[in-house]
């Protein structure tokens, strides 16, 4: 393990400026703190009372990192069942949880990450919906201070795993056949948000489905929001012969558009939310089982925790059509 004192002589600085730059001490400069940063940054250094506590016994309890959407009134479905899912298994697993919303850590950095989640006695993290922007929690996950799972996103080492659906696939599935059902030539592609790791495995399978049957294809975003793609449906969809939507709230938003403009086209979604079956039009989508998806994220946290190493674990999905009768009770 890396000491301070070869930090310090990495750096060029005394030990004692660097003890002054880890806990903050003022009247250091910013030259003589980037010096000390990038020491610690290059020789993967971990303070003493981090190393420490990494290494307590006292450690075990399990942390859910959620970032629940704020763009619509509607109950967030899928948050919920990712909820439902970790605490349920959690409990058959005698795993305590702790729930940390991203608007709870925003501004720390990986460090101030590591020892916010250190001093709430936590060994194992679950991130749901980690974005390629997302450079501190990839920083976290890259130090392997501690197990951890993605939700949807591929990111895998030695202590951590992904799990999701193939996303690629599943994009490729719910518009081929949506494409086949009504003999589309040509479609509109509403896309997610541009940093997001699924939005850039759908756009692959919907740029796989157009070479292989020879379609022409207009990309454009709408960031998983239902006003974003009903604005975009409006301004594109008149002069194509469907709409794929990644999300089922922008395949909502995109069919209303069509309802205003008094227009056919075939759209679908992507996620299988209950909403779906609300709209009076049916429409193909992709069913993922969020509950299931959550729950097998926490078996695959407490197997790291327990020493297991990191693994891609693909989970199934179908493609569905969402009826108001099959959802009311």
């Amino acid at each position: 393990m890396v000491s301070i004192k070869e930090v310090a002589r990495h750096a060029g600085v005394a030990i004692s400026t660097v003890s002054k730059v880890l806990n903050g001490y003022p009247n250091i400069s910013e030259e003589t703190k980037k010096k000390v940063n990038d020491a610690i940054r290059e020789l993967n250094y971990i303070p003493n009372s981090i190393a420490s506590a990494l290494s307590s016994k006292q450690f075990g309890r399990l942390a859910l990192l959620l970032d629940p959407k704020r763009q619509t009134q509607a109950i967030d479905q899928i948050f919920m069942q990712y909820l439902l899912g970790a605490l349920d298994k959690a409990k058959e697993l005698n795993v305590e949880v702790v729930t940390v919303f991203a608007s709870m850590i925003a501004g720390m950095d990986a460090e101030e990450l590591t020892r916010y989640f250190l001093s709430q006695s936590i060994s194992g993290i679950i991130i749901y919906g980690l974005s390629k922007e997302d450079k501190i929690l990839q920083k976290l996950i890259e130090d392997r201070n501690f197990a951890c799972v993605v939700v949807d996103a591929p990111v895998v080492n030695e202590r951590t795993t992904s799990v999701s659906i193939d996303h690629e696939q599943a994009q490729y599935d719910v518009a081929k056949k949506t494409v086949l059902d009504d003999k589309c030539k040509s479609i509109l592609y509403i896309s997610g948000k541009k940093d997001g790791f699924v939005t850039e495995q759908r756009i692959q399978g919907m740029k796989r489905l157009v070479e292989e049957l020879k379609l022409s294809m207009l990309i454009r975003r709408g960031d998983f929001s239902e006003m974003t793609a009903r604005n975009v449906a409006l301004k594109y969809a008149k002069n194509r012969d469907c709409v794929v939507c990644a999300s089922d709230l922008m395949a909502i938003g995109a069919m209303n558009a069509l309802i205003d403009m008094d227009i056919f086209r075939p759209v679908c979604g992507f996620d299988g939310i209950t909403l779906m079956g609300y709209v009076g039009k049916q429409m193909n989508t992709v069913r993922q089982d969020f509950y299931a998806i959550s729950s097998r994220a926490v078996e695959e946290v407490k197997l790291l925790m327990d020493g297991g190493g990191g693994q891609q674990v693909v989970m199934p999905h179908s493609i569905v059509k969402m009826y108001y009768k099959d959802i009311i009770c």
